[in-house]
């Protein structure tokens, strides 16, 4: 039998090759060939040509973000999440020698009458969508959050005022470039929500509506409406030149409608929504979260730093981490590094911890976990939480609650310690870029973290002979 797999993760950098790898090595166990296609964060890799996608006996779409799927017309395409083909890759690979596997229609040709699959397929819509303006967004915040850390590292002075860079400075400029690239982090978000939508003639009206939202001035506000405003703005705009898109018109206005009047009547009714409408309200909901944000002191601060620490943790790169992981990267930008400082030291330690573990109690592992261990002691320090995917992948019940208690002990002392984050990125590798304030409490939060994760998964877990 021979198979192709797309797999593609929001972010494309752990999650899209561990897929992709463990689908290879289910195929190569069942005697079947297989192809994969990667859509990772440097781009498709593997491309499938036509030829090979017309002798396929099926397709495995392994994605949470949009893929083009018309060119798989007519062949039996399984779509899932990116999840499933990490955690169980051969119940995939059994559906299609069962044939548990539909034919892929067209969807603009095939009309849904299964209304509970019609609403499945909707919701994990919206979470490609907006995983995908996610997923162009955060190489502007890195590049922009890095530059400004830089800048602050090597040309700060400490004033009454604060850490400034002194406009003589060569790092004068790069610390304005930095902040320019915080700028695009709204309006890149809502335009590829917008362009996951409705293509094309979408983009322009998002990132409009984005560059909108962000800057309160348009609708006289002294805050933006930050990216919960980009979100909305993104949604609407997709769904607006989606709805225009879908309008019949004459035949002459035909070739000018995805270049001229699509975008150009999206802009204007985002543009008169989110000033006349919904802006100052978000800003309101926005300004209202910062200035509760910096009146948290002792307990509050506790209970926030836990239930962030717990949902990076709980997922390791899933939707439900990268909902903490997006509020702490806003945050950066409302002038809450504090928040993301938390979450750093948070990311790292699972598969630090899992390493960790490894290492003190081998009798307890797998041969190839202890080399997963390595692996996933090199992805922490880079703040990879996915390395501890693995061990979760065969132990969820001991090894989730261990790195879910490691991460909100770390976040916790992260809190309280006062690290601030100025990058939406983890692990010790943003102290090395100089992006963390309070290196020691940072560097203490993240070995904390990391010895809870390993004693206490350990003492859950019984050696490999008494398990069998």
């Amino acid at each position: 039998m021979k198979l192709l797999a797309v797999t593609a993760c929001p972010v494309g950098i752990a999650h899209t090759y561990i897929a992709a790898e463990r689908l290879k090595q289910a195929a190569e166990e069942s005697g079947y060939t297989i192809k994969v296609e990667t859509w990772g964060s440097i781009g498709v890799e593997n491309a499938f040509t036509q030829e090979e996608i017309q002798e396929a006996d099926g397709i495995i779409l392994a994605a949470d973000k949009d893929v083009d799927k018309r060119r798989f017309h007519g062949k039996r395409v399984l779509e899932c999440s990116v999840q499933d083909a990490i955690h169980r890759p051969e119940a995939l690979l059994k559906r299609f020698v069962d044939g548990d596997v539909p034919v892929y229609r067209d969807p603009e040709k095939v009309e849904r009458e299964d209304t509970q699959a019609q609403k499945a397929e909707t919701q994990r819509a919206f979470y490609r969508n907006l995983m995908s303006g996610v997923s162009y967004m955060i190489p502007f915040v890195v590049v922009g959050g890095l530059l400004i850390a830089l800048s602050l590292g090597f040309g700060g002075k400490p004033t009454p005022q604060g850490f400034v860079v002194p406009d003589h400075s060569f790092w004068k400029p790069m610390l304005e470039v930095g902040k320019a690239g915080f700028l695009f982090m709204v309006p890149i978000l809502a335009g590829y929500i917008a362009y996951s939508i409705a293509d094309r003639p979408g983009l322009a009206p998002g990132m409009i509506g984005g560059y909108i939202a962000a800057n309160g001035s348009f609708y006289g506000s002294e805050a933006g409406a930050g990216f919960i405003g980009g979100i909305i703005a993104g949604f609407l705009a997709g769904y607006l030149a989606k709805g225009i898109k879908s309008l019949r018109v004459p035949k002459m206005i035909q070739p000018i409608m995805p270049i001229l009047v699509i975008p150009l009547v999206t802009s204007i009714l985002i543009a008169v929504l989110f000033i006349y409408v919904i802006g100052a309200p978000i800003s309101a909901i926005m300004t209202g979260l910062t200035h509760w944000l910096h009146g948290m002191q002792g307990a509050s601060k506790v209970v926030l730093a836990m239930i962030l620490g717990a949902m990076i943790a709980f997922d390791m790169g899933g939707p439900i981490n990268k909902v903490a992981f997006l509020f702490g990267a806003a945050m950066i930008g409302q002038g809450q590094p504090f928040i993301m400082g938390a979450i750093a030291a948070a990311i790292c330690t699972p598969p630090l911890g899992m390493g960790l573990a490894t290492l003190l109690s081998r009798h307890k592992y797998y041969p190839e976990e202890w080399e997963a261990g390595k692996a996933a002691l090199a992805m922490g320090l880079v703040g990879i939480t996915e390395g501890a995917i693995p061990f979760a992948s065969r132990d969820p019940l001991r090894v989730i609650p261990s790195i879910m208690i490691g991460s909100m002990v770390a976040a916790v002392i992260a809190m309280l310690g006062g690290v601030a984050d100025h990058v939406p990125h983890g692990g010790p590798i943003v102290a090395v870029f100089q992006a963390v304030d309070r290196v020691p409490m940072f560097a203490l939060a993240i070995v904390v973290g990391t010895v809870v994760t390993a004693l206490l998964v350990n003492a859950l877990k019984k050696s490999v002979s008494d398990s069998k």
